[in-house]
Formats: structure tokens, sequence, C-alpha cells
């Protein structure tokens, strides 16, 4: 079966996949992408190692074999449903992030059908915002933001505005 006709599926993102996303590692540059270890995530209480923030932001995405390809979190905000988007780095690259991207897009939809969708993006991850843009995603901003190591860098906030004709 043709990698780009992949299909995808959310659900609730269960310790044990917290762990797996945990162990993933991406090669430069994208390395940033990177989590802190599982004990860790969890000895800190933060994002998807907090019990609470895990079942009401975060989901994983599996593919159609019910393996592991990522996760999402539906970061919320007035009026507007935040994404956050991360694929399993083996995937990344092989013409998956369209598919994958519409999926999370879809959920996002089905929680608050009036939420403006968005995101935020690296400017020079020309990789992530090419999958953003065929997924229906446009840049509507860009500024200057800190990173999780501290170091204020460029983004992009991209608006889904609807799958391009």
């Amino acid at each position: 079966m043709d990698q780009t006709m992949s299909s995808f599926r959310i659900v609730p993102m269960e310790e044990p996949h917290g762990a797996e996303i945990c162990t993933w590692r991406y090669d430069s540059p994208y390395d940033i992408y990177s989590w802190l270890p599982w004990d860790q995530m969890k000895a800190l209480d933060v994002e998807f190692g907090n019990l609470a923030i895990r079942a009401e932001q975060y989901v994983s995405v599996l593919n159609e074999a019910d393996e592991l390809a990522g996760f999402a979190q539906y970061f919320p905000m007035e009026g507007v449903t935040r994404l956050g988007i991360g694929m399993k780095p083996d995937l990344c690259g092989h013409g998956l992030g369209e598919r994958f991207v519409r999926t999370i897009v879809e959920e996002a939809r089905h929680r608050k059908p009036d939420n403006q969708i968005d995101l935020e993006v690296l400017t020079w991850n020309t990789r992530a915002i090419r999958a953003y843009q065929k997924a229906g995603f446009v840049i509507t901003d860009l500024y200057e933001k800190m990173t999780p190591g501290g170091v204020s860098k460029p983004f992009y906030c991209m608006v889904h505005k609807g799958l391009p004709e």
C-alpha cells in the first residue's frame, strides 16, 4: 500500500504511549523535539507526565496496525484550539504528514467545532510547514518565542483555513 494513503486514528494517550514517546530521538536539527526521559516527566509532573494534563490535552495517534505513530496536544485557549504535533522519528519525511495532520485536525473540529485551529512551528522546519500547508494551514504571523532550551527563536503561527482546492 502507498504510504501516502496510510490512515491514522486518535485514541486517548495512555501511560505506555507517553513512556514510548520519551524514548524517541530525532536527528539534528529536529532533536529540539525530543522529550525528557519518562521517569523525569512523571517526577516533574509536566506535560503528558501529568495524568490530568495527559487526559485533558494529549492523544495518541495510531497507524492502521495499531502502532504508535505520534501524538497531538489540543491546548485549550479561548476560541482557539492550538495544536502540538509530534510524529515518530522514523516515520518523518516519508509523505505521511498530510494525512497525519488531517486526522489531528478532524479530531480538533470534533472536540470544539466553533474554535479556530492553529499551531506554532519553528520557521526553519520546512518539512513540517509543507505538511501543514498540504493539510490546509496558512502562515498568518511571525514572532520570536522561547524554545524549551531557553533560546529565543523565530516561529510562524499557522491557522487552519480548510483543505486546499
